[in-house]
């Protein structure tokens, strides 16, 4: 109903940064402290020998690396994606060192190879993690080559075979492959689905405020009604009393320009008062026909029908409250419905003794069937249906695909159940939103 504004996209398109230098830290804190416990019961509570001076070096460097930056920026500065991409880069190469000093792939901790590439598909853009994927199946290739002696018994020295190093290696790559893979596409889908809620809530907060602004153009136009009917009848008695032809068209022209206000009030009144107010509630088929009018005169409803029908199975006609997400919903699925549809919108309400039922059908080319199971989901957006021009305005056929996803939310969020269908078989989408009686009605009177 209402076009976001360009601000309004910054905050999605210009994320900030969510992973926290402390959370990177105290990852690398755990790993250090797990890289020495191993290396000193290996070398001391096994008797193992192993290059220790080699070992404690790399984890050292960790430790100082830690310091440095907790001093430099502070455990909560957000670090940004190439200091992020940076830290982590050293981790796979810290953990490939160690394992270049234990024994390469024969190590049984050389899957650990796979931990800063699953923080990294988790908030890291995919170019990123890709990047660093790409360095731990170099890191696990170079290691099947190239590495010192596997820690073990000096009497009973242990080689691995060869077809298990190779097994090992491809247990890695494998590994990287599938967290990045998976984890990327979790985390990319939760990030949507909070930025598809942030869209949802300016919506909604937009329309409040719309609402509000009705609210006290109808309260001024009330308080103002009083001082004009004053000027109003002074000027009347002042007009009978005039001493000169001059004063009188004066005095005519505050009447005049009095009732001209007046007829400005008036219009204001008409708005959507705020508060408790009789206009707060409507009848079902009143609510339908206002978000009809509001789109069958807009830019993309010129030359369509929008045709209105109600069915009463039982009860009387339910009265529900202007609720905002309701009226900003509906209007989003209607604005849809006429943007698609070549000739007509139908929109239908019904209800019974136990459920209210709104229906929205467009004569338009349909909604594509493998897109049927996911309609509602964030960013899900499609070309023209169409086989002729886009006859949608410039601003409903593009944008970030967020639309039905909005509706569907604040309606939902009203208690109501949305299904979307094609009526037949070449076509006329269909949504149906239908509610409990007992829930609409109940939240118009609370």
């Amino acid at each position: 109903m209402y076009p976001l504004a360009d601000n309004d996209t910054q905050v999605l398109t210009h994320p900030a940064h969510p992973l926290r230098l402390d959370t990177l830290i105290l990852l690398r804190w755990l790993a250090v402290a797990g890289q020495a416990a191993s290396v000193l019961f290996i070398q001391y509570g096994l008797g193992y020998p192993l290059p220790l001076l080699g070992c404690l070096t790399l984890i050292g460097l960790s430790v100082l690396l830690n310091v440095g930056l907790l001093i430099r920026f502070g455990p909560a500065h957000r670090p940004g994606r190439r200091l992020a991409f940076l830290q982590l880069a050293y981790d796979c190469l810290q953990v490939g060192g160690l394992l270049y000093l234990t024994g390469g792939l024969g190590n049984p901790f050389a899957l650990l190879l796979i931990a800063p590439v699953s923080v990294s598909a988790s908030v890291l853009p995919q170019r990123e993690t890709v990047l660093l994927a790409v360095l731990a199946g170099a890191i696990a290739t170079a290691l099947a080559m190239f590495h010192l002696p596997l820690p073990w018994d000096p009497a009973a020295p242990f080689v691995p075979p060869a077809v298990y190093l190779i097994g090992m290696w491809v247990a890695v790559l494998c590994g990287v492959a599938f967290i990045a893979g998976y984890t990327g596409k979790v985390a990319h889908e939760a990030r949507q689905l909070v930025d598809a809620l942030t869209v949802t809530e300016l919506a909604l907060s937009r329309q409040q405020q719309l609402s509000a602004l009705d609210g006290l153009a109808a309260a001024a136009a009330h308080e103002l009604g009083t001082p004009l009917a004053t000027i109003a009848l002074a000027a009347k008695e002042m007009r009978s009393d005039a001493p000169t032809q001059e004063m009188a068209e004066d005095i005519d022209l505050i009447l005049e320009q009095v009732a001209r206000c007046r007829a400005i009030l008036g219009k204001l009144r008409s708005l959507k008062p705020g508060g408790s107010d009789i206009f707060d509630h409507a009848s079902l088929s009143d609510i339908v026909a206002e978000l009809a009018k509001l789109h069958e005169h807009s830019s993309a409803g010129a030359g369509k029908t929008i045709a209105l029908s109600k069915s009463q199975h039982g009860g009387p006609e339910p009265v529900i409250a202007r609720n905002v997400g309701l009226l900003y919903g509906l209007g989003n699925l209607i604005e849809n419905a006429v943007q698609f549809a070549r000739e007509k919108v139908s929109i239908s309400a019904g209800w019974d003794g136990s459920r209210v039922v709104i229906t929205i059908t467009d004569d338009g080319p349909g909604f594509p069937t493998d897109l049927l199971s996911r309609l509602g989901e964030p960013y899900l957006t499609t070309r023209w249906r169409g086989g002729d021009a886009d006859p949608r305005p410039a601003e409903g056929a593009g944008g970030l695909g967020l639309g039905v996803f909005i509706a569907k939310t604040l309606l939902e969020r009203t208690g109501a159940r949305l299904r979307f269908f094609n009526a037949r078989a070449n076509g006329h989408a269909c949504v149906e939103i239908s509610w409990p009686r007992a829930v609409l009605v109940e939240e118009a009177y609370q």
